[in-house]
């Protein structure tokens, strides 16, 4: 009888806690907390987006969004060696960031730091859950330039199949030959 009894109020404090439990994880509380800094990027203002996830990261140390964002202004700005830090940061912190590894792919491929930049392309790959078409457009410029052309070519191929156009086109110049179809 007391089993019944205690299992029965059980149930309702397990429902109540979980409605008054927060899920958001800390990287969805800074890209809420930091809108005003992403929508400078998103229009373009990297300077001024720069000097506010500079501040952000003065302000919060531990956020790896604000590093992330303030790395993407860097790589925006050329600043490939800072970026790559910013970057840095920002997996060591939360290594989920998906973004955070295709633009430290990025930096270090302008860098010419192929090998890295081929290694980071390929966690940006597993980290987007092959669903994204611009890792694997890098990650076969990457392969390109450390001579892997099959799976390069094998890249380009899956990132036109999710749509990317800018594969296509690096698709049709040497050193590929074979034709390239395109899923209607």
């Amino acid at each position: 009888m007391e089993v019944a009894l205690l299992s029965l109020l059980f149930i309702p404090y397990l429902v109540i806690r979980y409605y008054l439990t927060d899920h958001d994880t800390p990287a969805d509380k800074d890209l809420k907390r930091f809108q005003k800094g992403i929508k400078l990027i998103q229009s373009r203002n990297f300077v001024e987006a720069h000097r506010f996830f500079d501040e952000a990261v003065r302000q919060y140390p531990k956020s790896a969004v604000a590093y992330a964002y303030r790395g993407k202004c860097q790589l925006a700005q050329e600043n490939y060696y800072s970026a790559i830090y910013d970057l840095t940061q920002a997996v060591s912190r939360d290594n989920t960031l998906a973004d955070c590894y295709l633009d430290r792919g990025i930096a270090h491929y302008y860098v010419e730091q192929y090998n890295e930049a081929f290694r980071e392309f390929d966690k940006a790959v597993w980290h987007f859950r092959d669903e994204n078409p611009d890792a694997y457009r890098w990650r076969a410029l990457a392969r390109i330039q450390v001579r892997q052309l099959p799976q390069a070519e094998s890249d380009l191929r899956r990132a036109v199949s999710l749509g990317d156009e800018n594969s296509f086109h690096l698709l049709c110049q040497p050193p590929f030959t074979r034709t390239v179809y395109q899923q209607k």
